[in-house]
């Protein structure tokens, strides 16, 4: 192989990856027909089409469009019944909000330690984690690959718990050929920046169920009620509706969304020929029943033992320097210092205390092993994805030959 580009050679790659989001003509044009044509926020005629054609996509009935993901998962919470004190069931290896929303909702997140294959909550460890307190289990399809729905259903349906399915990576996903989001009581989406949809920001919330539809539409917009007066306030809701302009802005991506979800998993597939190939770099793995994941994220797991005991952090300066940027990703959430809790702030939480929580296979993930790529990498043709596979053989294939540089590397 040639040498390595973190010791003076030449880069697979100097050029950058397709970027994202992408603007389209039609996206622009839909924007000019808002700014010119209809309201810019509420009771505009955009934003009803949009959950209606949200709804439709994700194979559910109702669509609530909110200002956020985060705001859809404080108002879906709110919506299923959870009061001050209650317990919410979380995974420990997902983004802030999952849990932050769960402490604005007045309730206590309830940390679970995940299957490392999948990095998704593992089910077998859910039920020890239930109380009397427990009011919904809130499951994340982490990168966008669906969680082990079938175990987890199960499991509320036999304590009479809420799913709520935190689906902010997962737009377009499927567990067994049916979309993610309204498989349980309902699920939250987010059109945040970086997101397979965007609109800078914003989120959705998709369910089957008519009255807790309307719940979260009162949770969400002041806590009016459907069908009420204007003036009628049933609950302590907020202001969390989506703006025209970035509803309209999502409205197109729904055509173009269903040939971006090809792409990916077409170059996902090249990507992970190469990666299985590779001893010590493991995919993550997709259940049976994940018919369709929106690959949000190109997550792998790094051996360290199988390239002479060089850290994952080397392994990362030097597909960098090759162009390719993979990084750690999320920490173990209950090591956040918002969960140094502070009884005179959160009086509910008194007696938890996260700083005791060790979950293993959490914290092997995010400490040792996670591999992060963003999503745009699989957006562009054979030549782009091959560049990462090229890169990864690269760099792993010197470590396993000459490990000496890499072991004494910024030492």
């Amino acid at each position: 192989m040639n040498t390595l580009a973190l010791f003076g050679g030449t880069p697979v790659r100097e050029k950058s990856f397709p970027s994202w989001p992408k603007p389209t003509q039609k996206l622009t044009d839909a924007l000019l027909n808002t700014l010119h044509n209809d309201l810019w926020g509420v009771g505009s005629n955009i934003n009803k089409e949009f959950n209606d054609a949200f709804a439709s996509f994700q194979d559910a009935k109702y669509s609530i469009s909110t200002s956020s993901g985060t705001s859809a998962l404080w108002v879906a919470l709110k919506a299923a019944g959870v009061n001050a004190g209650d317990e919410v069931i979380v995974p420990a290896y997902t983004f802030i909000a999952t849990a932050s929303s769960v402490l604005m909702a007045n309730a206590v997140p309830v940390f679970v330690d995940i299957n490392i294959e999948t990095g998704n909550i593992n089910p077998a460890l859910i039920e020890d984690a239930i109380t009397e307190k427990t009011k919904v289990i809130l499951p994340v399809h982490i990168a966008g690959n669906p969680a082990d729905m079938d175990a987890i259903l199960a499991i509320g349906k036999k304590h009479g718990i809420h799913i709520i399915e935190d689906a902010a990576q997962a737009h377009g996903a499927e567990w067994d050929s049916t979309k993610v989001g309204a498989l349980g009581l309902g699920g939250i989406f987010s059109f945040q920046t970086s997101k397979n949809m965007s609109a800078g920001e914003g989120g959705a919330i998709v369910t089957n169920d008519q009255a807790f539809a309307e719940k979260c539409f009162s949770y969400h917009n002041c806590g009016r009620v459907t069908g009420g007066d204007w003036y009628e306030h049933s609950h302590l809701g907020g202001n969390f509706r989506l703006g025209a302009f970035q509803a309209s802005m999502l409205l197109p991506q729904l055509d173009t969304l269903p040939e971006d979800i090809i792409l990916r998993n077409k170059n996902k597939s090249k990507l992970d020929k190469v990666l299985n190939d590779i001893e010590g770099i493991t995919p993550q793995k997709m259940l049976e029943k994940s018919t369709n994941s929106a690959n949000h994220l190109i997550l792998s797991r790094y051996d360290k033992t199988a390239f002479n005991g060089i850290p994952r952090e080397t392994f990362f300066k030097a597909m960098q320097a090759e162009g390719i940027y993979t990084y750690q990703g999320y920490a173990p959430l209950y090591r956040e210092r918002l969960f140094i809790t502070n009884e005179g702030e959160y009086p509910w939480l008194k007696g938890y205390n996260y700083l005791e929580l060790k979950l293993p296979e959490t914290e092997r993930l995010a400490d040792e092993e996670s591999i992060w790529l963003r999503q745009n990498h699989l957006l562009g043709n054979v030549d782009d994805i091959m560049d990462v596979a090229n890169a990864f053989s690269k760099v792993t294939e010197e470590m396993r030959k000459n490990p000496d540089p890499f072991l004494t590397y910024n030492t």
